[in-house]
């Protein structure tokens, strides 16, 4: 048998993981890490940070395995979405730390495309809007404020790309990345867009041109990282991809309909459709399977999993103490008391909006909340309300993403932290009223990267590809009760942001 790894470089930590290919992991590696947010909605990472972390994750992993080099046939490295990209000059040396999905900074720069470009004709041809989501507006926000690095910039490089430069020697970009970056590239073309890239003023040239699929080999190994990882020269590299969508692939979801919920640091649902359209204000980019006719769609919430981190960290110190003292998990000790407060937190809804919000309201300035605050309510109604107002903001990415008109399977995948939490995964099947499904392997984005891996070496097919390698476990259904709530709340959740949004603004 022959085996593959898989990369996945992530906001918070890069894993790693090396599978035969029948699915079965044989090893596994992560490096832990934290992006760079030196001021208030900036968010950055230093390119070398991810590269180090796959390095010693894989190094890791293919020691622990004691598998030969010989037999790893071929690697694959999936991706946060890195905004902007890594600027690198004409040496490849970076200029600047990478402008990732979570930064916001570039406010100042979508008003001015909304004001002197044609949106309307920038959507048709991307299928995407226009927001400081998108990494053409963080390469804008480059531009006006770092005219030294603009003037030098050679290329802009996702994450994955930025890697496999490094391990190989070889440039690409594959198209998942590519299409996420916004309004640079051609949705139908399936190519960089001349017209696009005039219109808001970024040279063609910044733009690498070669564009992969997620499967298709970037390049081999070189001499001296094969040496020093322990595996073969010459080892294909794989172009990789989204992360978001590269876990969706790990999850089966391949088929136009399909969708999940990866609910990590961030929450991005998404669907697979065969068509583009810019007016579901949700995110189009290529699936990174068989993404010359299946488009993966999504939306999501900047904090999901992190607006839950930050609740602990901020008011559950008794729990986090206990659980220093007794070894149990700080958020278990937090559930165990949410768990006896009824759907609704009793009167008390959560937005969610903790670094301005994504999908389906763009706005930067967007800002957190607890409304309907009493004396009768503690510290587990707070941290129910937060796992409420997550679930929120998924199903009003569903109800989005409804408009599109594309039928939607009848159950709900889940993958990602959240997953660990039977409460929230109740609560999720009770908000949106799907089953909630979630893979029984902890391996989500690495697998799936390990999957393109093994597809693009030929290893193998595509049915096996569609199978997939995880097992997917029904966790929770739901309820009548709970749903009768929770539809009242959604309809008061959606309200919220309208009515605050001007006094949102104003709060600096």
């Amino acid at each position: 048998m022959k085996y593959v790894i898989g990369v996945d470089i992530g906001t918070q930590s890069t894993k790693c993981l090396l599978a035969g290919t029948d699915g079965k992991v044989h090893a596994q590696a992560s490096v832990a890490y934290q992006p760079d947010t030196p001021k208030p909605l900036w968010a950055q990472q230093d390119c070398d940070v991810w590269f180090d972390a796959v390095c010693e994750s894989v190094r890791a992993c293919v020691a622990k395995s004691g598998i030969a080099a010989t037999e790893i046939a071929a690697m694959c490295v999936s991706s946060l979405y890195g905004g902007a990209g890594v600027p690198v000059d004409e040496a490849m040396q970076p200029l600047h730390p990478c402008l990732i999905w979570m930064d916001r900074r570039a406010t100042a720069e979508v008003d001015a495309v909304n004001a002197n470009v044609d949106v309307a004709r920038l959507q048709a041809i991307t299928g995407n809007g226009v927001d400081s989501y998108y990494g053409f507006t963080k390469m804008l926000w480059i531009r006006e404020h770092l005219p030294e690095v603009w003037a030098k910039t050679r290329w802009f490089l996702p994450p994955n790309s930025y890697v496999n430069w490094r391990l190989s020697g070889e440039l690409a970009v594959d198209h998942s990345s590519a299409g996420n970056i916004g309004g640079v590239y051609d949705a139908a073309q399936r190519s960089w867009s001349h017209e696009a890239l005039g219109m808001l003023g970024i040279p063609a040239r910044m733009m690498p041109p070669r564009l992969v699929e997620s499967s298709e080999v970037v390049g081999g190994l070189s001499a001296e990282w094969a040496a020093k990882l322990g595996l073969a020269e010459g080892m294909p590299l794989m172009g990789g991809g989204v992360d978001a969508a590269v876990a969706t692939f790990c999850a089966g979801v391949t088929g136009s309909g399909d969708h999940v919920a990866m609910i990590g640091t961030s929450m991005c649902w998404g669907f697979v459709s065969p068509t583009v359209d810019a007016r579901h204000k949700l995110i189009t980019m290529p699936h990174v399977y068989r993404g010359a006719d299946r488009s993966y769609v999504f939306g999501g919430a900047i904090t999901a999993g992190a607006a839950v981190t930050w609740f602990r960290e901020a008011f559950c110190q008794a729990e986090v103490a206990e659980a220093a003292r007794t070894g149990e998990d700080a958020h278990a000790l937090i559930e165990r008391k949410a768990i006896e407060v009824p759907p609704g937190a009793e009167g008390l809804v959560f937005l969610p909006y903790l670094m301005g919000e994504r999908s389906p309201i763009w706005d930067a300035q967007a800002k957190g909340a607890f409304i309907g605050l009493s004396l009768a309510h503690s510290r587990a109604h707070l941290y129910r309300a937060v796992l409420e107002g997550v679930s929120f903001a998924l199903q009003h990415n569903i109800e989005a993403g409804r408009q599109s008109g594309q039928p939607l399977d009848d159950r709900l995948i889940v993958v990602g932290g959240a997953a660990h939490s039977d409460l929230w995964m109740q609560i999720v099947a009770d908000v949106t009223g799907y089953p909630v499904f979630t893979i029984e392997e902890e391996v989500e984005a690495a697998l799936g990267a390990a999957m393109l891996a093994a597809l693009g070496a030929g290893l193998v097919d595509a049915a096996s590809a569609e199978r997939g390698w995880v097992t997917l476990v029904e966790r929770a259904r739901p309820g009548a009760a709970a749903q009768a709530v929770y539809r009242e709340r959604f309809e008061i959740y959606k309200s919220l942001y309208p009515a605050l949004r001007d006094a949102m603004h104003r709060l600096k």
